[in-house]
C-alpha cells in the first residue's frame, strides 16, 4: 500500500503544500519520480539510496524494489532538494522498515550521502504554510529550526540526520521543540555609517531627513566627491528600526532568495541594496528561470541606491516606473504570475555630465553639449516625475571638511523621524498605508488640505507647466511629511514652499 507524507514547494514568495506518495513493489529494480520534478529532484535517487544505506537500513537499490514516487499536485512544478527527507521517510514506511503517523507533520530537508541533513531555503515560508493548512509539527534541518520557530503555535523539531528523524518519529528519543524568544533578539540596526561623517551639506541632510520621515524618493546631483554616496549609505542609520512584522516580511524574502546571513534568524536592520549600473532589468526587477526576486524586492522596507543613475541602461530605468508607483511588481510567465513586494525608497545619484563638472565654478567641464544632452536623455520625464525630492550636492569647501562638526548625528535625527513616523502610524491606523509616500488621492484630499496662500503658490507652478498632476500630489505628500516633522496638524505655506 502506498505511503504518504507531507512537504511543500516554494512558488514566488509563498509555499504550497505537496504530498509525497511512495509505492514500493517487487519486480525489476527501478526508482521513478513523477509530478514535474526538476533535475535536482531527479538526482535525489542516488542521495536517498546512499543516505538510507549509511543509516543501516535497506536502501531502494539493495533489493529488487520497484519504487514509484509521486509529488502531488502533479501540475505544480517542483524545484530543489528539500524533498530528500520526505521521500526517504515515505519509502521507509512503504517498505515496512519504520512505522509512525505522518499526519499533521511537514517534512523538509536535503540529505547528504552519509544521511546528514543540509540546510534549506524558505524555512519561514514553510512555517507560514504549516500554520495555514493546520499542520502542528515541522521536521527540518537543525540549522533552519530557529528561523522556522518565528511563527508561533507550531512544534519545530530540528534534526541533524535521517537516523535522528527516525529516532524521534518512532519515540525512541525525545527532542525539545525550538522556541524563538523575541526578548533575546537585538533589533538595533547594524548600519555603521553615521550621517555626521558627511561634513557640511546641511541642505542634503535636511532632504534625507524628509526622505526618511515619509519614505520618499530622492535624486541627488552634483560633482564627484561631494558626498552623494556617503549620504545614501548613511540613510539607513536615521531610519526607524524595523518592527517585528516588517522583519518577518524582509526575512521571508531573504530566506527564499538564499541570502539570509549565516547564523542570523531574523533580519532586524533595514535592507540597503546598491546594484552596479551594468545590472540587467531581470536583476533589478526579478525574473529568470527559476523566477527569483530582484533588487527592488530585496530592498523592500529599505533603501535601493542607484549610483551613477544615468549610466544604467534606459530600459532598466524605465522598468522602475510601475514598481515605484504601485509598491509591488508583477512578473508574468506563460503558466504563472508572480507578485513580489517592492515598497522601497529610491535614492539615486548622478553627476551633472559625463566628466562631472558641468556648470562648476571652480573646474571647467570637458564635455560637449551633445554629450551632456545624451547623458541626461536617459532620465525620462515619466521616471523623474515619480521622484519626490531633487537636490544639488555641491563640492565641500575646506572649512567644512576641517571643521569640528560632531561625527555622531544619526541618533538625534532618527529620534525626530521616529516621532514623525508615529504620527503617520496613528493617522493611517486601520489601513494598509504606513507612510505619507503611500497615500493615494482620497488620503491626499483628506489629510493634505492647505490654506489659500499655499493654494495660490501651487496654482502658479501647475499652470506654468512646472508641475504635472502627479507632481502636484507629490508636493502635497512631501509637505505633509514636513508638517509632521514640525509636529503641525496643518500644512502651512512654509511647508509647501520647502517641498
Amino acid at each position: 500500500m502506498p505511503s504518504k507524507v507531507f512537504s511543500g514547494s516554494i512558488e514566488g514568495l509563498e509555499a504550497k503544500p505537496v504530498e509525497v506518495e511512495v509505492d514500493v513493489s517487487q519486480g525489476l529494480r527501478s526508482f521513478s519520480i513523477v509530478g514535474l520534478p526538476d533535475k535536482a529532484i531527479k538526482e535525489s535517487e542516488e542521495r536517498i539510496d546512499s543516505a538510507i544505506k549509511n543509516s543501516k537500513l535497506l536502501s531502494p537499490h539493495s533489493r529488487n524494489f520497484k519504487v514509484l514516487v509521486n509529488l502531488a499536485p502533479a501540475d505544480l512544478k517542483k524545484e530543489g532538494s528539500i524533498y530528500d527527507l520526505p521521500i526517504a521517510l515515505a519509502f521507509l514506511i512503504a517498505s515496512k522498515q519504520t512505522n509512525f503517523n505522518p499526519a499533521d507533520k511537514l517534512f523538509l530537508g536535503e540529505l547528504s550521502l552519509q544521511g546528514e541533513l543540509r540546510p534549506i531555503k524558505g524555512a519561514l515560508s514553510f512555517s507560514l504554510l504549516a500554520k495555514k493548512i493546520g499542520c502542528k509539527e515541522i521536521i527540518l534541518p537543525k540549522q533552519n529550526a530557529k528561523e522556522a520557530s518565528l511563527i508561533e503555535g507550531l512544534d519545530i523539531i530540528g534534526i541533524n540526520s535521517l537516523s535522528e528523524a527516525l529516532e524521534y518519529l518512532e519515540n525512541r528519543k525525545s527532542f525539545s521543540p525550538e522556541i524563538f524568544d523575541i526578548k533575546n533578539n537585538d533589533f538595533e540596526s547594524d548600519n555603521n555609517v553615521d550621517i555626521g561623517w558627511v561634513k557640511g551639506q546641511d541642505y542634503a541632510k535636511r532632504a534625507l531627513e524628509i526622505t526618511a520621515a515619509g519614505s520618499h524618493n530622492l535624486f541627488m546631483i552634483g560633482p564627484p566627491g561631494g558626498g552623494k554616496s556617503l549620504l545614501a549609505k548613511a540613510l539607513p542609520s536615521i531610519l526607524p528600526r524595523l518592527n517585528f512584522t516588517e522583519s518577518l516580511e524582509v526575512t521571508k524574502i531573504y530566506s527564499i532568495a538564499g541570502l539570509l546571513p549565516e547564523n542570523k534568524t531574523l533580519i532586524a536592520s533595514r535592507p540597503f541594496r546598491s546594484p552596479h549600473h551594468v545590472s540587467s532589468s531581470v536583476a533589478l526587477i526579478g525574473g529568470g528561470n527559476p523566477i527569483k526576486p530582484g533588487e527592488i524586492t530585496l530592498a523592500h522596507r529599505g533603501v535601493l541606491f542607484l549610483d551613477e543613475f544615468p549610466e544604467f541602461h534606459k530600459d532598466v530605468l524605465e522598468s522602475l516606473r510601475q514598481p515605484i508607483e504601485d509598491g509591488v511588481v508583477t512578473i508574468s510567465r506563460s503558466k504563472n504570475t508572480f507578485t513580489y513586494p517592492s515598497r522601497f525608497m529610491l535614492i539615486s545619484a548622478s553627476n551633472p555630465c559625463p566628466c562631472g563638472y558641468y556648470n562648476n565654478p571652480d573646474k571647467q567641464c570637458s564635455c560637449s553639449p551633445s554629450q551632456v544632452a545624451m547623458y541626461r536623455r536617459k532620465l525620462s520625464g515619466p521616471l523623474m516625475d515619480r521622484i519626490d525630492l531633487f537636490i544639488e550636492v555641491p563640492a565641500v569647501k575646506y572649512e567644512k571638511l576641517a571643521g569640528a562638526e560632531p561625527n555622531s548625528q544619526s541618533s538625534i535625527i532618527r529620534g525626530k523621524i521616529e516621532k514623525a513616523r508615529q504620527i503617520q502610524k496613528t493617522r493611517f491606523s486601520g489601513s494598509n498605508i504606513l507612510t505619507n509616500s503611500e497615500m493615494n488621492i482620497p488620503e491626499i484630499k483628506k489629510y493634505c488640505a492647505c490654506d489659500l496662500q499655499s493654494q495660490n503658490l501651487l496654482k502658479k507652478y501647475v499652470d506654468s507647466g512646472k508641475l504635472s498632476a502627479r507632481g502636484y500630489h507629490r508636493i502635497l505628500k512631501v509637505s505633509r511629511t514636513i508638517a509632521d516633522l514640525d509636529d503641525s496638524d496643518d500644512i502651512k505655506y512654509s511647508h509647501i514652499a520647502e517641498a
